[in-house]
């Protein structure tokens, strides 16, 4: 029989690619999620049964060991940007990856792979970060032999990331950013699930591995670097820090009189961790040590950002179109 692994938030952007990856290596894929009636595009990933999305609450034990059972491998990709009632960045990123690890010991699941980010740091001033080390530090407690990946910004067709500030391109004539001097080095999805396929299949030692891609960019610059891909003129306005913490607070106030109808565009502790590098760690091991050589974002971007442009996927023909005219 195949094997099979559970992969807690299997139905994110991350988790749907590595489910992807290992039902190609003709793995039995669990895909564990908060609604499994909205993944159900995950199945065509594999044969008929062979990669089922079902319901699982990563805050209970009773839940988490149900979806478990019988796993050669366990990847949790279970995160937030964003406190949401229950959905607290200790219950997500710190208590949830600990109950995993835990149980995943107690099965004997042979691997376990967990994604957190470059940044994760106890002393950081950002509640984020500060529960992404001791999510870390829990799995580690429970399987020492565990494989951690922490990526810088994720990008990639579904991505919240670029998607995002395209889409406010498009409809307004400035792309304010918060931190516009901060250095981030973005890596492809598809490569971020590379290096779990490789954990997982046994092709990578335990351990940390700070993942991003060739390419290390200010906010400005690659707001800039979007823009020019979608074929749009628009002014990049930085807001200082102080004013994003104002700013912050009053979108999680209208967040909070609104019982969360409203979400919080920023939030003070996404501000907090603008205030950092997002980039690999001098001497950290990353996709060298895993042998991986990872994708440009020129490569990509343009495969999913033309939907933002002004004529769309017509927009270089009729830029074709008008030199031959001048001509």
């Amino acid at each position: 029989m195949s094997q099979l692994v559970t992969i807690y938030g299997g139905s994110g952007f991350v988790g749907r690619n590595i489910a992807r990856r290992m039902a190609a290596q003709g793995w039995r894929v669990r895909v564990a999620c908060r609604r499994p009636n909205d993944a159900h595009f995950v199945r065509p990933y594999g044969v008929v049964g062979q990669v089922e999305p079902v319901f699982c609450n990563v805050r209970d034990d009773d839940s988490v060991r149900l979806v478990m059972g019988g796993a050669d491998a366990v990847v949790n990709c279970v995160g937030i940007l964003a406190e949401s009632g229950r959905q607290t960045f200790d219950a997500v990123q710190a208590e949830a990856p600990g109950r995993i690890a835990r149980i995943a010991a107690e099965q004997g699941a042979r691997r376990m792979v967990h994604i957190s980010a470059i940044g994760a740091d106890a002393d950081a001033e950002s509640a984020y970060a500060r529960t992404k080390a001791a999510g870390e530090a829990a799995v580690l407690d429970h399987m020492p032999e565990a494989v951690i990946l922490r990526p810088s910004i994720v990008f990639g067709q579904e991505d919240e990331f670029f998607n995002r500030f395209a889409a406010m391109a498009r409809l307004s004539p400035v792309v304010p950013v918060v931190g516009a001097d901060t250095r981030f080095q973005p890596v492809y999805v598809d490569d971020v699930a590379h290096a779990a396929e490789k954990a997982l299949t046994g092709g990578a030692a335990p351990g940390v591995y700070e993942l991003g891609g060739p390419d290390v960019d200010t906010f400005r610059e690659l707001m800039q670097m979007m823009l020019h891909t979608v074929r749009r003129r628009r002014l990049v306005v930085n807001q200082p820090f102080w004013l994003a913490r104002i700013m912050a607070r009053v979108f999680e106030t209208l967040a909070w009189i609104s019982g969360g109808l409203i979400a919080a565009p920023l939030t003070r502790d996404q501000v907090a961790n603008l205030r950092r590098d997002n980039v690999v760690s001098e001497g950290a091991r990353g996709f060298d040590a895993l042998g991986i050589t990872p994708t440009a974002m020129e490569a990509v971007l343009p495969e999913y950002l033309w939907r933002f442009r002004p004529a769309g996927q017509f927009t270089e023909i009729t830029e074709s179109a008008r030199k031959l005219r001048k001509t």
